[in-house]
């Protein structure tokens, strides 16, 4: 069985969204990549979470040719491997439908950082992509909604590009939430946070609609005492 431990790890990633409550039934998928090896990991579709066992996890190429296995793969396998072609940097995803995230999803809205919690995880607001057309809904579909993610972190006039590693969520118009890391692990500890930030956003603004999100100031502080080479939080 070809990468033995990166099974093990996307099966604890997809077993880590259950137990946080970020899915129901068979909802959700988690996946790794092996960059030397240019081979993806990914649960299968449909499975019950509770039947899942390492060997289940199916093994495709980064274009979506299954290497082995016996199981379909997730239904969004298309999003993921378009993902890690995009962001090279990135080592894992992980989606769901998390309740507060996918509510902001669904209302096309992204994320603010409203606060510290926010700004520990992301270094700025969690974007929302544009609606998908009707002939991209009815075409590939699948591989549009990882489109839709790369071309909302990429410049435009309107903005700069975003870095996925800062940002590691993006929020698909009208569906749900992906995530990701540089690891199964932190793919699915983000997609644990993002539900956490979407969370306290949304009761934020319920207690008052407009409200000042975080400064640069204090944005910078709490991301990069966590994140980057000079950061301190921890025990190094």
């Amino acid at each position: 069985m070809v990468l033995r431990e990166l099974r093990a790890a996307v099966l604890e990633a997809n077993l880590e969204l259950v137990k946080r409550g970020l899915v129901l039934y068979t909802f959700g998928n988690a996946s790794g990549v092996d960059r030397e090896k240019g081979l993806v990991v990914i649960k299968p579709s449909g499975v019950d979470y509770d039947d899942l066992r390492p060997e289940h996890m199916v093994v495709t190429d980064l274009e979506g040719k299954i290497i082995e296995g016996k199981l379909k793969p997730s239904s969004d396998l298309d999003t993921h491997i378009l993902l890690y072609r995009e962001f090279p940097s990135i080592g894992a995803v992980v989606h769901t439908h998390s309740e507060y995230a996918t509510s902001f999803a669904q209302a096309g809205l992204p994320i603010p950082a409203l606060g510290t919690t926010h700004a520990d995880y992301f270094y700025g607001p969690v974007p929302c992509t544009a609606p998908l057309s009707d002939d991209a809904i009815g075409g590939r579909y699948v591989h549009e909604t990882g489109k839709a993610i790369v071309e909302r972190f990429s410049a435009t006039q309107d903005h700069p590009a975003l870095d996925p590693m800062a940002i590691p969520a993006c929020l698909v118009a009208g569906h749900a939430p992906f995530a990701w890391g540089k690891d199964p692990h932190d793919a699915a500890h983000n997609a644990v946070v993002l539900e956490y930030c979407a969370k306290m956003a949304y009761k934020t603004l319920t207690l008052k609609s407009e409200v000042n999100v975080v400064t640069q100031a204090l944005l910078d502080r709490h991301y990069f005492r966590k994140h980057g080479p000079k950061a301190t939080y921890g025990q190094g």
